[in-house]
């Protein structure tokens, strides 16, 4: 398939880096600490703000204080960040004022992210700690579509949650899901689906992005 766009929005997780070990392995030790099923709570937390996962889940506690705990807790552990295939090679090639990075982490949680997997910090990326309102919340991605000054029908999402593809969405982006995190089946609402940024080819001609993907799973509508 080939995909167009004038921008491209990537989330961090899941898409250009794989730190699944990681965030399981401190939403889990969350989860123990409080008495709470690992299991329920490592998948709200996939593709969510922090704080938004800690409110929903434990109304009880100070949202802040449990947020900065475990933001802490993520940027110590960094055993297992690694970049995912096609991911360095895709941001090496994109022009610089054409791609942003919108994620629900925290710029300092981002940042030790992306560095632990050797991955450069865009000039231009939206944090957790940018938005009022995170994921399924459009927010996130209408505010990247702004930073780089494109509309959101010009703007091409990557995404490996149904939070994320929910905000895109929501935004009127299209969107490509990455099943890195989650099976395809629970990526509904993509317009398709890859197995990683390594299925895709990169040309930029005369302002436009193209995108061509060999292998894909097209989403119904």
């Amino acid at each position: 398939m080939i995909f167009t766009a004038k921008a491209i929005l990537f989330d961090m997780d899941g898409v250009l880096v794989d730190s699944a070990s990681a965030v399981e392995r401190v939403w889990r030790a969350w989860a123990t600490e409080y008495g709470y099923d690992p299991e329920r709570v490592v998948a709200q937390a996939h593709g969510r703000r922090s704080i938004e996962t800690i409110r929903e889940l434990a109304p009880h506690l100070d949202p802040e204080r449990e947020n900065l705990r475990v933001e802490q807790m993520e940027i110590e552990d960094k055993d297992g960040v690694v970049p995912l295939p096609g991911a360095a090679e895709l941001l090496r090639n994109l022009p610089l004022g054409r791609f942003a990075i919108v994620t629900s982490a925290t710029h300092a949680l981002a940042e030790a992210r992306l560095g632990f997997a050797g991955l450069p910090i865009p000039p231009r990326f939206i944090g957790g700690d940018d938005v009022v309102h995170g994921k399924p919340s459009p927010e996130p991605y209408l505010k990247g579509a702004t930073l780089l000054g494109f509309t959101p029908d010009e703007c091409l999402v990557f995404e490996d949650a149904p939070a994320g593809i929910a905000a895109a969405r929501a935004a009127g982006m299209r969107v490509i899901a990455l099943h890195t995190t989650c099976p395809a089946r629970e990526l509904k609402g993509a317009d398709a689906v890859l197995a990683s940024l390594a299925e895709v080819k990169m040309q930029f001609h005369e302002g436009i992005i193209t995108l061509h993907a060999d292998t894909v799973c097209v989403q119904e509508s």
